[in-house]
């Protein structure tokens, strides 16, 4: 059954805008875009990098590797090289706390 988990505070997310966050052996990756957050896996599909050390263009965070840009909304790979979909995590805010739902 799917859980709400408390990851991170939008206080500092606000500042970082992008910001890795591990739970039960997971890695996320949390973004702030206007006014919105958004969580997604960290790794970038094509190879080993993480997403929450790339940038952020619009809803789109982009691989600090080779460029793949994936859509924060719907996971989807945008570029090339990478062509797999990043899962896409539900959240809500909780006061000043960020909660991910997280999925088996």
């Amino acid at each position: 059954m799917p859980q709400f988990v408390t990851l991170a505070s939008l206080a500092a997310l606000k500042i970082s805008r992008l910001q890795r966050a591990d739970c039960n052996g997971r890695s996320l990756c949390l973004a702030y875009v206007d006014g919105r957050v958004f969580a997604v896996d960290d790794m970038c599909t094509h190879e080993d990098a993480s997403l929450s050390k790339g940038s952020l263009h619009g809803a789109c965070v982009k691989c600090p590797l080779h460029g793949s840009r994936f859509d924060l909304n719907t996971g989807e790979a945008l570029d090339e090289p990478a062509e797999q979909k990043l899962n896409t995590y539900a959240v809500r805010i909780v006061g000043d706390d960020i909660q991910v739902e997280l999925h088996e």
